[in-house]
């Protein structure tokens, strides 16, 4: 008996991109840019048969890209029987609208195809919810073109001018409306997430684990460098965004510190401003971090350009002043090249474990503060010693008796303030 298999369409594209002496160098398409919006397709499950890459001195405010490169655009998709075109650079939504006609076929730009893949990834309620309220305000202002032909009415009034003065309202208006509120709701919503992760952060400020989160471009290899360094078992694959929902993770450096290390989603040039406003709930955890692990894929020769990419994100985020250490991860890649080094930075392969060492190291160096584990002994008349030690130190326990015997980890600064109380035995 022959058996029917059902296979899911994969939408054959055609990427284009525009390189305009009035952009800047961030807006505009080049060929590695082009390099990894095809990489993104893949992502997102597409297939990439042509690329299209125009310079000209301005965009074109009807087509973006001028009426002969359409025109080429269109034969291109025509006979690789594409039925998608997906642009580099941000499109105006009357540029989608005019270039989905004059193409035939749906036209998006990088914004789109990124939110496209963010819903697929998403895992957890909260991932969920960011990429919604993103995809909402992405799709807000381009409404009118996306539904132009809805003009209808919705209630009483004819399909006439005068008809349209009346109490109805156009279909457009009311899916405003709708958007809208999904809008106001779903803020609403990442409001109270904040608001429990603000809870669950003093908590941990009380607890006084210091918390590092581990930032980087999209496939830098961060998920790896948490499980190399944790043992954790999060899925690390070879490909763009494997992580959206942040993991947080115990590390030990010494048996007086124990760290918080958080995985965060990764970052990437052009970043739908809409995607990093909706992460500000989980991204917010950065500007509460006490330290920042930077992790840049050394093996890319375009590591510049992707590490100030995080840079600006992450000063955007309002965490610039936030203490970082830089990974120069996949070492084991490179070949030849002298690996970048200084006082804040370390090279690393998470794959192979070669130089974590080094990193956990100068973990230590910069968390651990030299705290020591004692056993103090206060008369009644120092009670005071108590009051301080819960302030400045981490108190383990207090016991009552001829005199008052607190265990507490101590800073270098704190053991030279109640040396001489410690405890002989």
């Amino acid at each position: 008996m022959e058996q029917t298999r059902t296979e899911e369409k994969i939408n054959r594209a055609v990427l284009v991109g525009l390189h305009a002496d009035c952009l800047s160098r961030m807006e505009n398409a080049t060929e590695s840019s082009m390099e990894e919006l095809e990489a993104l397709l893949e992502t997102a499950g597409g297939l990439c048969i042509g690329v299209v890459l125009q310079n000209k001195a301005t965009p074109d405010p009807r087509t973006f890209i001028g009426e002969g490169k359409v025109a080429e655009v269109r034969q291109l998709l025509e006979a690789g029987q594409a039925d998608l075109a997906v642009f580099d650079n941000d499109l105006s939504p009357s540029q989608m609208r005019v270039l989905t006609e004059e193409l035939g076929v749906q036209t998006i730009d990088r914004s789109a195809l990124i939110l496209d893949i963010f819903a697929q990834r998403a895992r957890t309620r909260e991932g969920r919810l960011q990429v919604e309220l993103a995809q909402y305000q992405y799709l807000l202002p381009r409404l009118t073109g996306m539904w132009g032909h809805l003009v209808r009415q919705t209630a009483s009034g004819g399909k006439s001018p005068i008809g349209t003065r009346g109490p109805g309202e156009t279909q457009l208006e009311t899916d405003r409306r709708h958007i809208r509120r999904k809008i106001a709701k779903l803020e609403e919503e990442l409001e109270e997430v904040r608001r429990v992760r603000g809870v669950q952060r003093e908590r941990r400020i009380k607890n006084e684990l210091p918390v590092v989160a581990i930032v980087g471009y999209t496939n830098a290899g961060k998920s790896t460098l948490l499980n190399a360094l944790t043992g954790a078992s999060i899925p690390a694959n070879n490909r763009l965004f494997d992580t959206l929902d942040t993991t947080t993770r115990t590390l030990v450096l010494s048996d007086t510190c124990t760290i918080l290390i958080s995985d965060t989603v990764g970052f990437i040039r052009k970043l739908p401003h809409h995607l990093v406003e909706a992460f500000k709930a989980t991204l917010e955890e950065l500007t509460f971090a006490d330290l920042l692990i930077h992790v840049i894929d050394a093996s890319n020769p375009e590591w510049r350009e992707q590490a100030e990419t995080v840079d600006n994100l992450i000063a955007e985020l309002g965490a610039a002043q936030t203490p970082c250490i830089e990974v120069f991860n996949k070492s084991d890649l490179c070949e030849g090249d002298i690996m970048p080094h200084g006082e804040n930075i370390v090279s690393v392969s998470a794959r192979t474990g070669e130089g974590l060492h080094q990193l956990l190291a100068m973990l230590r160096s910069r968390l651990d503060e030299g705290a020591h584990r004692v056993k103090l002994c206060f008369p009644y008349d120092k009670a005071g010693m108590v009051d301080m030690l819960y302030r400045e130190a981490k108190v383990e326990s207090v016991e009552y008796g001829e005199a008052i015997e607190v265990t507490a980890v101590c800073t270098l600064k704190i053991l030279g303030q109640v040396r001489e109380y410690q405890c002989s035995d």
